[in-house]
Formats: structure tokens, C-alpha cells, sequence
């Protein structure tokens, strides 16, 4: 990449592998000056690498208060939907979230929406110390040339990777074609050219062929190798794919803290529906684990007493 650009994004997904649930892909786009550019291009360093990296290190499963912390910071700084809300979980989810709740719902039959939507006992679980600590986290980073400007959520959820599927689309074409209408979308939002950094696709080496959104349109190959590809387009700028991105860019790991964030919250979502119907219901990560195959067997009567369509459950394919 040449010529350095005023806006940098950092794209990242979330929960591409697993059985249950929705799989995200994030975008976190800054305004960056040339000392900022150095400062993305280099792991944390001091505190914040106490409570930035990698997302799959530092949030598990029932511990999520760091994602949430970052979640909510950025939407108190205005990074979320213009003028949206952020008091409530639902507030924020709608806030970070890419897709409009009439967009998001519309592949949902009534009968089946509260098992995705309902906000039954819902409640934040980061401490206000911890979300003002990474308010000084973001003030730092903007102090050394990195202002955080937005951040977008895709969530795309089992009826609709199996819907893909049905169309000859695996999961990580669905991956990188959200990941290019997050880069479309906040481009338009720079108003002039930006330079995207995504965590690599798994199994792309070279993605011309793949694009969907961005298919069709004139671009130069810049570099394809395995651990990085790289793509200009006219009026855009420049995409590209780094393997562990979310290891050795900042904003690809804020875009993996974020939507790591998102995947929990809805993914419990659907654990407290079931909860609510089986007694004792044990909760559940969605991943290929025994315990989410025991949640699939122990809900099974009860889905099919409620009619819920196996492909609003359980992703079908093994995501390649």
C-alpha cells in the first residue's frame, strides 16, 4: 500500500465455526494521522494490551465483560447508529448493528422471533470503572492519532448462512461478502478513499474470484501470497486480507472485541429462550462441544411442539 489514507477499518469475524448461533463480521473504522498508522501497525503495548488483542484470548464463553466494556465506550463516543440509544443491551446491539431491526427480523417467522429477539433478563455485566477505563483507553489513542469513528456489526444469522447455503454460498463466502458491504458502506461514510484491513478469509488465497458486492468491478492485485492479499480498487482504496490480522493490527482487534461481544449476547439469547421452556436446561457456547450436543437433543421436543424450523436452529454444512 503506497499512499497513506486519512481513514483505516479494521474487519474482523466472529463465530464462523459453530453450530448454533450467528456468525458476525465487524468493522471498526478510524480517522488516522501518520503517527496513528504507526500506532495500529503495532500490538498494544502497556495497559491497553491488558485489555486488547485477541479476542479469543481474552473473552470466553460467560466472561464477557472487557468485549462489553469496549462495546459500550465506543457507542458513548458516537461511533454506533447515528442517534441511537445505548442505555439497554438491546440499545446497544441496534446501535453496533450493521443491518436495520425491520432488515435483521424480516427472515424470522413470527412463532420463531423470540427465540433470537427476546431481552428476557438481559443486563450489562461490565462495571462502569471498567467502561470508563476504556473511555482513557480511546482518549489515548486519539491523543496519539487514532480518533475511532465508527463501528458496524453484520449479523448473519442460521437461517441465513443455510438460506446461503441452498445458494452454493459456504460460509466463507458469506464471510467476505459482508466484509465487503462493511468496507462499501463506511467508505461512503469517509467520503473518499480508505484503506480496510480484514482478518484473512479461511479458505481464499486469491479473492477476485470471490467477491460478491465488490464483483465485477475494475481492481489491480496488489499482492497474494498466504499470509496476505491485497486489493485496489478505484474510488474505494485499498482491501486487504492478513492472516491473525486481530494479532497485528488494533483495529482489526477492536473489530474482533466488538462483534466477539455481539455473537455472546445473541447466542444467549437463544440459550434463556430454551432455559425458559426445558427445566434445569443446562446453558451453552452454539460451538462443537458436548454440552451445546446435549442442548440440541434436550430442546429437540420442544422445537418440535413450537414448529421452529431446524434452519432458524442449527447451521447445516460444516462451514467450508
Amino acid at each position: 500500500m503506497n499512499a497513506r489514507r486519512n481513514f483505516r477499518l479494521g474487519v474482523d469475524e466472529n463465530g464462523l465455526g459453530p453450530k448454533l448461533g450467528p456468525m458476525l463480521v465487524t468493522a471498526v473504522m478510524a480517522r488516522v494521522t501518520e503517527d496513528g498508522a504507526r500506532v495500529i501497525e503495532r500490538k498494544p503495548r502497556g495497559g491497553l494490551a491488558e485489555r486488547l488483542g485477541d479476542s479469543k484470548e481474552m473473552v470466553a464463553y460467560g466472561d464477557i465483560a472487557l468485549a462489553e466494556a469496549w462495546a459500550r465506550a465506543l457507542a458513548m463516543r458516537g461511533a454506533g447508529r447515528p442517534n441511537a440509544a445505548h442505555e439497554t443491551v438491546d440499545d446497544l446491539v441496534h446501535a453496533i448493528a450493521f443491518e436495520d431491526r425491520a432488515k435483521l427480523r424480516a427472515p424470522c417467522p413470527d412463532h420463531v422471533a423470540e427465540q433470537c429477539w427476546n431481552t428476557n433478563e438481559e443486563k450489562f455485566v461490565a462495571t462502569d470503572e471498567l467502561v470508563a477505563t476504556i473511555g482513557k483507553d480511546l482518549d489515548k489513542l486519539a491523543s496519539k492519532g487514532v480518533t475511532i469513528v465508527a463501528v458496524r456489526s453484520s449479523i448473519v444469522c442460521a437461517k441465513r448462512l443455510n438460506d446461503g447455503l441452498d445458494r452454493g454460498k459456504s460460509r466463507f463466502t458469506m464471510d467476505l461478502h459482508a466484509m465487503e458491504e462493511l468496507v462499501i458502506s463506511l467508505q461512503k461514510m469517509a467520503g473518499e478513499e480508505v484503506e480496510a484491513i480484514c482478518g484473512k478469509v479461511g479458505g481464499f488465497g486469491k479473492y477476485s474470484g470471490a467477491f460478491g458486492p465488490l464483483g465485477g468491478q475494475m481492481h489491480a492485485i496488489l499482492q497474494e501470497s498466504r499470509a496476505k492479499s491485497v486489493y485496489r480498487f478505484p474510488r474505494l482504496g485499498d482491501i486487504a486480507f492478513v492472516q491473525d490480522g486481530d494479532a497485528s493490527d488494533l483495529l482489526v482487534s477492536l473489530a474482533s472485541m466488538v462483534g466477539k461481544w455481539m455473537r455472546e449476547v445473541l447466542m444467549e439469547r437463544i440459550v434463556r429462550h430454551y432455559q425458559g421452556l426445558v427445566p434445569e436446561l443446562p446453558g451453552a457456547s452454539g460451538y462443537h462441544d458436548p454440552v451445546t450436543n446435549k442442548f440440541v437433543l434436550a430442546t429437540e421436543l420442544v422445537r418440535t411442539e413450537k414448529r421452529i424450523p431446524d434452519d432458524c436452529f442449527e447451521r447445516r454444512g460444516k462451514g467450508g
